[in-house]
Formats: structure tokens, C-alpha cells, sequence
């Protein structure tokens, strides 16, 4: 059987530890409904770093993270040669009251790439014919590999965060996520409004059009319609809500949070302000924001890792040395 390089984690502990390591497996199978994609580029995500970490208890071990992934079909040979990209979300029931509502992100069946199943941190991946998407044209591998979690979850905040038009969106973190969120948001019509410790961030969000830049703690300069929280920071809930505007919604992007402080009803609740958490995506939030991608050039910042350096991509993403999203190239 043909081998390939893939990093696993089998123990789960702070990435400084070295819970990631590097294997050589068997190149994987593509069963019934399945594609068995060669890997052409992988994003980092901080859920992966949850995974690694041990933040999201375990569902698969050894487990292959990753599920920012771009890739060529290899089998079955009718679809041979086609671009696909593999997300988060890879299985939901199609039967319960949620997926009958067109919630499938809250399925309780349902299964994620990199955390149930063996992602994209290797040459080889195999998902689901019915959870891949196709791509837009005219971006570069290493491009729309972030838009396959960080820019859908962006949107899906975006989304839930109840933006007016014309309104002002605090953005807490400025990530890969962020990053992408803020443009949707700017090509809407929005201002937008950075709050992030980051030097580069900070410079990449002023060179994309934010009204205002700022520290993660600092006063935006107008009161915000909404906000979204995508720094896993429990103790930025009480700051963002308290930029809360009148009916104000702030929405949490990420899939784990530390702890949130205790929140004060009149400071922080009253007036009909509100917060919000996201759950995943359902595969109409990934179609839609590669629909817009396709009509909307965004700019995706990324820096660029061979596949052998997961490991070393995966720390300085811990370590906030990553400017945009870290990709992975085998």
C-alpha cells in the first residue's frame, strides 16, 4: 500500500508538549458516498489547536486534525481531477427536528472533520460526497483553504451578530475568521470597528477598511449595533456588551470560550441588548459565503507552512505569530 505523511495526535496536552506528531500511514480508502481527495492545501484553525489541546474532549484517537481543506479528487475516477473543498461539519442525520428546521449545525448525530474523523494534516483525506463544496475561481489554493471554516464561521457570526444596514460592528480578535468577516461586512455597508492587541492585526485591519482600530479593551468610538467575540476570551464578553447600542447583539464565534465574568443586568443586558453563541455552520452558510467570495474578491492573508512544519504552524498560531491564516502545503 502507498504511504503518506500525515500528523496525528493520540494524547492530548499543551502544544508546547508536542502532542502533534508526525506519521507515515497508509493512504486512506474512499468507502460508499466518499471521495478520496489528494490534499493540496490545509488551513490552520484555532479549533484545531482545541483539538490538539485537549480543550474539546476527544472523540477519535489517533485523530488527523485539520478541516480547512482543499484538494483534487483521486477516486472515484468519474470525478477524478475536480477541486473540492472539505469543512468542519461532515455528517448530520437529515432526521431530526433540527435538520428538519434547516438547523443541521445543531444536529445531535452530528460529526466534524479533524475531531470524529481524519482531517486534512496529511497528503490524503477522504470525506463525504454530500458535505464537500466546490470552489470559486479564481483564488489560489492557499487562499480558499481559510475560507472553509474561518470564512464561514465568520459569516455565520455575522449573521447571528443581527448587523443593520448601515450599522457599526465591533470586531473583538482579528484573526483569520475576523479578517474575512470584516470584509463581508464592509462590502455590505457596515462599519466596522477592530478592537485587537495585535500590532499586524491591527495595521491588516486598517489596510481593509475599518473605521477605527483599537485595543481589545479600548471604547470603539460609536456606540455598536453589534459585535462579534472571535478572541477565545470569556472576560471580552462583559467589555463588548457593554459597546452594546440599544437592542444591541454581540455573537460568540468560537467553539470554546474561558470562563465569562458575571455580567451586570443594567450595565451590560438591559435595553433589549443580547448575546448570542455559534454552533458549527450548516452546509447553506458555506454555500452562501462561497458564493459571495465568487462575486466579491476577498483578500485572504495567509502565511504559508510546508506540511512537515504542522507542528511549528500549529505553536505560532498559539503563540499569536500568525498574521491572517496559517496553511498548511504538503
Amino acid at each position: 500500500m502507498a504511504k503518506m505523511l500525515a500528523w496525528e495526535v493520540d494524547r492530548r496536552g499543551p502544544v508546547a508538549t508536542g502532542p502533534l506528531h508526525a506519521v507515515h500511514r497508509e493512504v486512506p480508502e474512499a468507502g460508499p458516498g466518499e471521495l478520496l481527495i489528494r490534499v493540496t492545501a490545509s488551513a490552520v484553525c484555532r479549533t484545531d489547536l482545541h483539538v490538539v489541546e485537549g480543550d474539546l474532549p476527544p472523540h477519535k484517537s489517533p485523530v488527523v486534525p485539520g478541516h480547512e481543506v482543499v484538494g483534487e479528487v483521486v477516486s472515484p475516477a468519474q470525478r477524478a481531477g475536480e477541486k473540492v473543498g472539505v469543512a468542519w461539519l461532515r455528517y448530520t442525520d437529515g432526521t431530526c427536528v433540527y435538520c428538519g428546521r434547516g438547523a443541521e449545525n445543531l444536529c445531535p448525530a452530528s460529526r466534524y472533520t479533524g475531531w470524529d474523523a481524519d482531517g486534512g494534516y496529511a497528503e490524503y483525506t477522504v470525506a463525504p460526497t454530500d458535505y464537500v463544496y466546490r470552489l470559486p475561481d479564481g483564488y489560489p489554493d492557499e487562499e480558499l483553504a481559510p475560507l472553509l471554516c474561518a470564512g464561514i464561521i465568520g459569516y455565520r457570526a455575522l449573521r447571528r451578530a443581527n448587523l443593520p444596514p448601515g450599522g457599526s460592528l465591533g470586531i473583538y480578535g482579528f484573526g483569520a475568521s475576523a479578517h474575512l468577516a470584516a470584509q463581508v461586512a464592509l462590502a455590505e455597508g457596515a462599519r466596522v470597528h477592530v478592537l485587537t492587541r495585535a500590532a499586524a492585526a491591527q495595521e491588516l485591519a486598517r489596510e481593509l477598511g475599518a473605521a477605527s482600530v483599537g485595543g481589545a479593551r479600548d471604547q470603539p468610538p460609536e456606540p455598536l449595533d453589534s459585535a462579534i467575540l472571535f478572541a477565545p476570551a470569556g472576560d471580552l464578553v462583559p467589555v463588548a456588551m457593554a459597546a452594546l447600542d440599544r437592542g444591541g447583539t454581540l455573537a460568540i464565534a468560537g467553539i470554546h470560550l474561558s470562563d465569562i465574568p458575571p455580567l451586570n443586568y443594567q450595565r451590560h443586558l438591559f435595553q433589549e441588548r443580547e448575546v448570542r453563541s455559534v454552533t458549527a455552520n450548516t452546509r447553506q452558510d458555506g454555500r452562501e459565503l462561497l458564493d459571495f467570495a465568487a462575486r466579491h474578491r476577498l483578500r485572504v492573508t495567509t502565511t504559508r507552512y510546508r506540511l512537515d512544519a504542522a507542528d511549528r504552524a500549529l505553536a505560532d498560531l498559539a503563540g499569536d505569530r500568525v498574521n491572517g491564516a496559517a496553511v498548511l502545503i504538503p
